[in-house]
């Protein structure tokens, strides 16, 4: 099973590069680690913009059960379909989240952020 975490940092100041984290590992064993800096995102686009890039580099992975571990409500929702915003570019960015997701026989995305002993886990992980 391939477990890979993930977060997207965004900047406080529009125009600034964002900060995309993730590791990969496939039964405890870690196969990639790596900190991305990339262009300037708006804020409520960096959750899916950071997903795009780890279902990239998630790709070798294909046939492989993948569960992808975020501390992003907002973003999970937008997964789901759950998510009640209006904002027109997230809803059109969350169709090809979705689509992406599907290529990889849609993988596990697990949200941490209620449930305190795996968030310590996730931030351990995504430690620089």
């Amino acid at each position: 099973m391939i477990k890979a975490y993930l977060t997207g940092i965004p900047s406080l100041y529009e125009g600034e590069d964002i900060e995309v984290r993730y590791c990969i590992f496939e039964d405890e064993v870690l196969l990639s680690k790596e900190t991305i800096m990339i262009a300037y995102e708006k804020p409520a686009l960096v959750g899916q913009v950071s997903l795009l890039i780890l279902l990239e580099k998630l790709q070798p992975y294909l046939g492989k059960e993948i569960n992808i571990i975020v501390n992003d409500t907002t973003l999970h929702e937008i997964i789901k379909g759950t998510s009640r915003t209006k904002n027109q570019e997230v809803t059109t960015m969350a169709i090809e989240t979705r689509e992406q997701l599907s290529k990889l026989n849609h993988p596990t995305i697990l949200d941490v952020s209620g449930d305190h002993k795996q968030l310590v886990i996730w931030h351990e992980n995504l430690k620089p």
